[in-house]
């Protein structure tokens, strides 16, 4: 089936590409992601991606235990580059053209970002991998996924997440959680839930791009969702109903 969006931004975590795993990358997860996105850029759909790097490290963690927060935001925006060239060989090994743009200079590993030139490499067909967030510290990949897809003119953000969607608890840890199929993002916002950055979602609000939370453990569900099928929840203009 055709994509229901021309150019989407999909957002993943870097405990997804950990699978079951604490730590590192696990080649099987990998690969899995990596095939279906190969199977939504076969249906005409420029495919932009954002990689989180908590499966290496997570800045926000480390800070806790003293470690200067400008450090280990460096660290971790390197994290991020280790899975964007995991991600580029399990993409390429399958037939799919992609190229890695970072927001910090690797010139022997990367691209150093360049809009007009990111957009170039979408409308030829290729998937870019944008790794090592915003370049700056104190943001999160969340904020760069909502930059990054601006910058490129997105469609939508899809969220990959563990979860099907935006609950108002934690809904592995409270079994009554409520879900939203549908939440405003000045809702969103107020109720400070977590499965998105709120300044992520402030940035998206301002500019009116949607964003798409759901769960990746469903085989297909990338393919499903860029489809216009029902799953997960999403973050707009108009508010849903907690079901």
């Amino acid at each position: 089936m055709p994509s229901a969006f021309q150019r989407v931004l999909l957002k993943l975590s870097g405990e997804a590409l950990a699978g079951t795993q604490q730590l590192g990358i696990d080649p099987e997860r990998m690969g899995a992601i990596a095939g279906e996105i190969v199977d939504l850029a076969k249906t005409g759909c420029q495919v932009a991606l954002v990689l989180g790097g908590g499966n290496f490290f997570r800045g926000v963690a480390l800070q806790a235990k003293r470690m200067d927060r400008v450090a280990a935001d460096q660290m971790g925006m390197l994290a991020t580059v280790i899975n964007g060239i995991a991600m580029q060989d399990a993409l390429e090994s399958r037939g799919l053209d992609t190229r890695v743009m970072s927001a910090l200079e690797m010139n022997q590993v990367s691209e150093r970002f360049i809009r007009r030139r990111a957009i170039r490499h979408l409308e030829k067909g290729r998937c870019v991998i944008f790794v090592a967030g915003t370049g700056s510290p104190y943001f999160s990949t969340d904020t760069a996924a909502a930059l990054r897809a601006m910058e490129i003119r997105a469609d939508v953000i899809l969220k990959g997440t563990k979860v099907d969607g935006i609950y108002d608890a934690d809904p592995q840890i409270v079994k009554t959680a409520k879900r939203f199929p549908a939440i405003a993002y000045q809702d969103f916002i107020q109720r400070n839930l977590r499965v998105m950055d709120l300044s992520a979602v402030a940035l998206c609000q301002d500019n009116n791009l949607p964003v798409i939370v759901f769960s990746l453990l469903t085989p297909g569900n990338i393919a499903r969702v860029a489809q216009g099928e029902p799953i997960g929840s999403r973050i707009g203009l108009q508010a849903g109903v907690a079901s």
